[in-house]
Order: structure tokens, then sequence, then C-alpha cells
């Protein structure tokens, strides 16, 4: 993480400049001068503020999962209806946000799961971006079936939202994301089939906060 006192434009400029390296030749080969010449600082800067390549990792992903989280509230919060379905589409719909499916987050991205099964502090990271995702998949699921199927069910969505995810960032021309959303849509489709009623309920008599 950067040190208290740092300039926000400066923090911004360098991780993009992180991100644009990491685009550019890959995580190996994104060195600490390479970052430097993209964001025109000296190497110096990065290792005063980050201790080096691995806290300003720590430091972008940190941005990409607020960007993520964000996105996703955003979402959230222009919906008309309160159902679950629509709560559980909105957090689809984050999760392929433009600021999270771009050739240099989605390397970054990439960069970053890689690393996490290596480094303590990018695992810890994985692990509060992981749960999360469940967490909110599974309280709405919650509003609608017993407690052990919404687990499963939220389960089975972050998967096919990861895998559809990465699937759609390794290949040459990039994610399709209007896609990837579909796909998820249908998926959350079949895991609410049988729920219908009670879904459509929310609509007219929505749950009590």
């Amino acid at each position: 993480m950067p040190k208290v006192g740092m300039e926000p434009i400066r923090r911004q400029q360098l991780i993009q400049a992180t991100m644009a390296a990491i685009d550019e030749v890959g995580l190996a080969d994104a060195t600490v001068m390479r970052i430097a010449r993209h964001a025109g600082v000296s190497a110096g800067i990065i290792s005063h503020y980050f201790g080096g390549k691995d806290g300003l990792l720590e430091a972008t992903m940190r941005q990409i999962l607020h960007d993520l989280g964000e996105a996703v509230a955003a979402r959230r919060r222009a919906l008309e209806s309160t159902s679950p379905r629509a709560h559980l589409g909105a957090i689809i719909d984050g999760n392929f946000d433009r600021s999270q499916v771009t050739g240099p987050v989605a390397k970054t991205w990439l960069a970053f799961w890689a690393s996490s099964m290596h480094k303590p502090q990018l695992a810890r990271l994985q692990q509060v971006n992981k749960h999360r995702l469940h967490s909110n998949l599974c309280h709405q699921f919650r509003r609608l079936m017993p407690r052990d199927e919404a687990h499963s069910a939220a389960a089975g969505l972050a998967a096919v939202i990861d895998g559809l995810w990465l699937r759609g960032a390794l290949t040459p021309q990039g994610l399709d994301a209007d896609e990837a959303r579909q796909l998820a849509h249908t998926a959350l489709d079949q895991l609410l089939a049988g729920h219908e009623t009670t879904a459509e309920s929310y609509e007219t008599h929505p749950a009590r906060a």
C-alpha cells in the first residue's frame, strides 16, 4: 500500500502505468524501471511509496477491486425493483462492467490471480474478493431458498461469472462483455427455476430491510 501523504494524482499515474506495463509485456517483464518510464517518474518513487513491484501490484488490484465494488453498487442503486432477481442481475452486470474488461485491466487481473497463489498478501486480497462476491450472491439467494441451497446457488453463479470472465479474457479478441452477461443471466434463470413465484412476489411485496 502507498505511504500516507502520496498525492492521489501521482498514485493514479503509477497504477495506470502498472496496468499499461503488464498489458505491454506481462507481469514478469513489467519491471519497476519500465513502470516508472510509463508514469514519467523515477524508479525510486515507486520503491519509496510502494516498496517495489509487489506493493504496486497490490495497490493496483485494490483500486480495481474498488472500481468493481462501485460498478456493482451503482447498478444496485439504480434498480427500480427490489426483487432478489434484480439485485442478482445487477451483481452480474457489475462484474462485467467496462472498468473490469478492458485489455490492461483484464491482463492485470490475470497477473494478480497467478501471483496470489504464491504471495500471501495477494492471496488474502483474493480471499476478500471471493468472499465478497459469494456473500452478496448468497444474501439474495437466501431471500428465495433455504440456506444450504442458497450457498450452492451462490457458489454456482460465482463460478459461472469467474469462468466466463476468465475464458473471455484468454481469447485473442478479448472478453465480449455483452455475451458474457447474457450467458450469466441465463445461468441465473436456471438457478432460480422453481422459485419464480417467490421472486415475482418481491415485485409487489418487497421484503422489509
